[in-house]
């Protein structure tokens, strides 16, 4: 039984359980799987990790106070984030990956980082 290439169709040669003929058909073939083949979640990635890098900007020492007006003239768009955390006194903080950001009073955040 001869088995062919899901990427080209060329012959395999090698191995029984090998699936592709070389690397490179190896490659493509994935990469075609692992593509973001919607725009929706790619645009989604991409505005979570703008709003990553804003925070890790903003936030060097791990923990910052800023106003909302940076946090928007950098870009950020306050609909992406990645969790809720909830504290035990009902504290809400929103986070994108390891950086989060608290609502404060007078359109202020606290920003920390988890660790």
């Amino acid at each position: 039984m001869t088995k062919l290439c899901p990427e080209c169709g060329d012959k395999i040669v090698g191995r029984i359980d090998k699936k592709f003929c070389s690397d490179g058909c190896r490659n493509a073939y994935n990469n075609k799987m692992n593509k973001d083949a919607k725009n929706l979640i790619r645009n989604i990635n991409n505005r979570l990790r703008k709003n990553w890098r804003i925070l890790e900007a903003l936030n060097p020492d791990q923990k910052t106070k800023t106003s909302k007006t940076k946090l928007i003239e950098k870009g950020f768009d306050f609909n992406y984030f990645t969790s809720i955390y909830t504290t035990k006194v009902g504290t809400v903080y929103y986070f994108v990956y390891d950086q989060g950001y608290l609502p404060l009073e007078n359109d202020y955040y606290a920003l920390v980082k988890r660790k």
